[in-house]
């Protein structure tokens, strides 16, 4: 068997990933990143998880920057993304549009030129400890298996795989019936007339999100749609959803479809996963006939993209040193070890309903995700980024999204480059010295 070796191994290529892979390579620590597609995103590319939400609170302060603001600002050199723009759905204050493939060809730059090792078409299938510490995993790959040693590991598989299979204790969905959110298989349409939509939304404020900033449509680019609800109640499609939800671009005539719903499949479970991958698909042709059909704006419109796998908002998450509750983040909690900010609110979309919970962040707008929540109980030489992280149910509906896991993401890579450095177990880093190294390297933590 093939062996290979680095200091810090990062498991997922998912905006937590490369974030924490950059972070870490920054550093100097020799870093491989372990990514199963041909390709690097995670959510965000192979899901068409788009756009991303959000950099700042609902009053439009920034909160997270850093190495999510420096991609951000990239792209935007490149043409790939507006930069953040207002939320006319009204949910957040900005949302910011990225177009998929150059933000795939710039992760890798990017990647590169921190000095990490990329390895793609690579699935982690194994996981070798002893005494409470990972000493490698196993990759299946075409060229065979390939055994991977490291010093740390960070897991930002999003499913918390490498934890779990290290013997990291972890959560799956709800208390008491252990559901998770909904699967949505999210597609693109073209051939929109976004200057029709619009005006359907001025003229008709009362099927959409009443939190939509009608008086200020006629100025604003529109970015996101919730609603046309007479319209889905009418057409009495078997989805268990209220109403439309879309978010426009790149494209001046595009849009991505966030409206089918899969609900109670577990996507740890392989048969569960492709049921869902075969329901979300039917569901995409029935939604796209639907609002072709029905909706002002989309009498020419197409599918011109589908996701590559169904998007998964929740699966398994770890049990760690500290576990982020509903109320830290309701409250706008700070904590000593603060590792990275987020203003998006709780956002669950019901497990086996129609509806979504919201609430918001109280305070300043923002709450501190704590490096504990970075910290799995039992493995000594892991750390965990993105949607796994240590919280609640009910707290990672708003830790789970993309800008969050990229916070998340850097904070972990660097708290790994720097235990290499000193050669100490992740628990024992100095978190102010991590804390002094994030705000060099542009985070946001007050």
């Amino acid at each position: 068997m093939k062996v290979m070796d680095a200091d810090i191994v990062v498991c997922g290529g998912g905006p937590a990933g490369v974030n924490a892979a950059i972070a870490a390579g920054r550093t100097g620590a020799r870093t491989m990143l372990i990514e199963r597609y041909g390709f690097i995103g995670g959510m965000s590319t192979a899901a068409l998880v788009y756009p991303w939400m959000t950099f700042h609170t609902l009053s439009g302060k920034q909160v997270i920057k850093g190495i999510a603001q420096e991609i951000v600002d990239r792209l935007m050199a490149m043409g790939g993304s507006p930069g953040h723009l207002r939320d006319t759905v009204g949910f957040t204050n900005t949302l910011t549009p990225y177009h998929p493939e150059m933000y795939k060809v710039l992760a890798v730059d990017m990647l590169k030129e921190a000095g990490v090792k990329l390895m793609l078409h690579s699935f982690m299938d194994e996981v070798r400890t002893a005494d409470g510490e990972i000493e490698a995993i196993q990759l299946a790959t075409k060229s065979g298996k390939i055994r991977v040693q490291g010093k740390l590991f960070v897991d930002a598989t999003g499913d918390a795989d490498l934890a779990y299979q290290a013997g990291a204790p972890c959560l799956v969905g709800r208390g008491g019936d252990n559901l998770t959110q909904p699967m949505t298989m999210k597609f693109r349409m073209r051939g929109v007339d976004l200057q029709k939509v619009k005006q359907y939304m001025i003229d008709h404020p009362d099927e959409f999100y009443h939190k939509t900033p009608f008086d200020e449509l006629t100025h604003l680019p529109l970015s996101g749609i919730q609603g046309f609800k007479k319209h889905w109640q009418n057409a009495n499609l078997p989805i268990n959803r209220e109403q439309v939800l879309m978010f426009t671009g790149p494209a001046e005539d595009e849009v991505l479809v966030n409206t089918t719903r899969v609900q109670g499949l577990n996507g740890l479970e392989v048969e569960d996963l492709t049921e869902a991958e075969e329901l979300g698909r039917k569901q995409v042709l029935m939604v796209a006939a639907f609002m072709t059909a029905n909706l002002p704006g989309f009498e020419n419109a197409s599918i011109s993209n589908v996701g590559a796998q169904i998007g998964i908002r929740e699966t398994r998450r770890i049990e760690g040193a500290y576990t982020l509750q509903a109320d830290d983040v309701i409250q706008g909690r700070r904590f000593d070890d603060v590792v990275a900010r987020s203003g998006y609110p709780i956002d669950i979309h019901d497990p086996s309903g129609k509806g979504v919970t919201a609430a918001w962040v109280q305070g300043d707008g923002a709450y501190d995700i704590p490096y504990r929540c970075l910290l799995p109980r039992k493995v000594r030489n892991l750390l965990v980024a993105g949607r796994c992280i240590s919280t609640s149910h009910e707290a990672l509906a708003t830790t789970r999204l993309t800008p969050s896991c990229m916070a998340t993401g850097q904070a972990a890579g660097t708290a790994a480059g720097l235990a290499v450095r000193q050669g100490v177990s992740p628990a024992e880093l100095d978190v102010v010295l991590l804390q002094r190294e994030l705000v060099a390297g542009g985070a946001v933590l007050a």
